[in-house]
C-alpha cells in the first residue's frame, strides 16, 4: 500500500495494488461511487466525466454550430467536421477521418474483428458504442425524452437529431456546395457524393454503394428475393424503399417539389435528375466522347453507341 495526498489537500486516496483509488468520503466503500447508479471508476476525473451523463453537463461547445459535448476530445473531433480536416488515414483502402477512435472502428472493417459482444444475445460490433445502444433493444430504454413531444429515444444524439424537426436547425454544412443537414451522418453519406467514396461493396458482382441499405436492397437481387409486397397490386419489390417509391404511384402522392417551378415527384431522386434541368449541371461524362448528361441512365444508353 501507499498513499499519497491530492493537489487539493481535499481527499486521502489509496493506491492498491490492482491500482484502484478508493475516496475515504464513502464510508466502507473503497470506490469511487455514484449514488445513482453505483458505477465505479479507476480515476476521480473518470468519475466527474461520468457524472455528466446523469446531470446533462456538456461543457465543451462546438463555436461553429453549438453542439456542445460532455469530452472535449469528441470536441475537437467534431470541429474537424466543419474545418475538412481529417488527420487518420487507414493503411488498406486510405480512407481519411476526422479521429483516431473512428479509424480504430474503420479498420475492423477490413479485419472482421468484433471484440464487443452482447451478453444477452451474443451479437458482437466493432465499437463499444454499437454494443450499448444494441443493448437498449433488449432492456426497451429510451432515457432520452423530447421536451416538446415526449418521444423516447436510446440515444442522446438521436434525441438531439429529433428536436431538429422541431427547430428546423440544420448544423451540419457539406464544405462543398453548402448544403446543411439535421444529422451528421446524413451529412457523411451526402459527402460522398462529392468524393465519389462508396464503401460498400457486393462480394458477388464487386458493385460498390455509398449506404449500407443499398448494398443490402442490391444483394437480394443476386439471390432473387423480393420480400416487399404491395397491398394494392401484390407487387413484389427487392428493398423497402422501393416498395414506399410504389405505393405512391397508387396514392398519387408527390412529396418532393421543386423550389423553382414547384413540379412534385413521387421520389427524392426524381426531384434532383429534374433539378438539373435548372441549374443545368450534367454529372455524367462519357469516358470516350466527353459529352454529358443529367442522368446516369441517359449516359449508359449513350455508351451503347460506341459499342455498336
Amino acid at each position: 500500500m501507499c498513499f499519497y495526498q491530492d493537489t487539493q489537500n481535499e481527499q486521502l486516496h489509496v493506491h492498491s495494488a490492482e491500482g484502484r483509488y478508493s475516496c475515504d468520503i464513502h464510508r466502507g466503500e473503497n470506490t469511487h461511487s455514484r449514488e445513482v447508479c453505483n458505477k465505479a471508476f479507476s480515476k476521480k476525473s473518470s468519475l466527474i466525466t461520468h457524472q455528466r451523463l446523469h446531470g446533462g453537463e456538456r461543457p465543451y461547445a462546438c463555436a461553429v454550430c453549438n453542439i456542445a459535448f460532455r469530452h472535449k476530445y469528441i470536441l475537437i473531433a467534431h470541429q474537424c467536421v466543419h474545418s475538412g480536416e481529417r488527420h487518420y488515414t487507414c493503411d488498406v483502402c486510405n480512407k481519411e477521418l476526422h479521429a483516431k477512435n473512428h479509424l480504430i472502428a474503420h479498420i475492423r472493417r477490413h479485419t472482421g474483428d468484433r471484440p464487443y459482444a452482447c451478453d444477452i444475445c451474443s451479437k458482437a460490433f466493432s465499437d463499444k458504442s454499437s454494443l450499448i445502444r444494441h443493448q437498449c433493444i433488449h432492456n426497451g430504454e429510451r432515457p432520452y425524452a423530447c421536451a416538446v413531444c415526449n418521444k423516447g429515444f436510446r440515444q442522446q444524439g438521436t434525441l438531439r437529431s429529433h428536436q431538429c424537426i422541431h427547430s428546423g436547425e440544420r448544423p451540419y454544412v457539406c464544405a462543398v456546395c453548402s448544403k446543411a443537414f439535421s444529422r451528421q451522418g446524413t451529412l457523411t453519406i451526402h459527402q460522398r457524393i462529392h468524393s465519389v467514396e462508396r464503401p460498400y461493396s457486393c462480394t458477388v458482382c464487386n458493385k460498390a454503394f455509398r449506404q449500407k441499405y443499398s448494398l443490402i436492397a442490391h444483394q437480394h437481387r443476386h439471390r432473387g428475393e423480393r420480400l416487399y409486397t404491395c397491398d394494392v397490386c401484390n407487387k413484389r419489390l427487392h428493398a423497402k424503399h422501393n416498395l414506399i417509391a410504389h405505393l405512391r404511384i397508387h396514392s398519387g402522392e408527390l412529396p418532393y417539389a421543386c423550389a423553382v417551378c414547384n413540379k412534385g415527384f413521387s421520389e427524392q431522386g426524381n426531384l434532383r435528375s429534374h433539378q438539373r434541368i435548372h441549374s443545368g449541371e450534367r454529372p455524367y461524362t462519357c469516358a470516350l466522347c466527353n459529352k454529358s448528361f443529367t442522368q446516369k441512365i441517359t449516359l449508359i444508353k449513350h455508351q451503347n453507341i460506341h459499342k455498336g
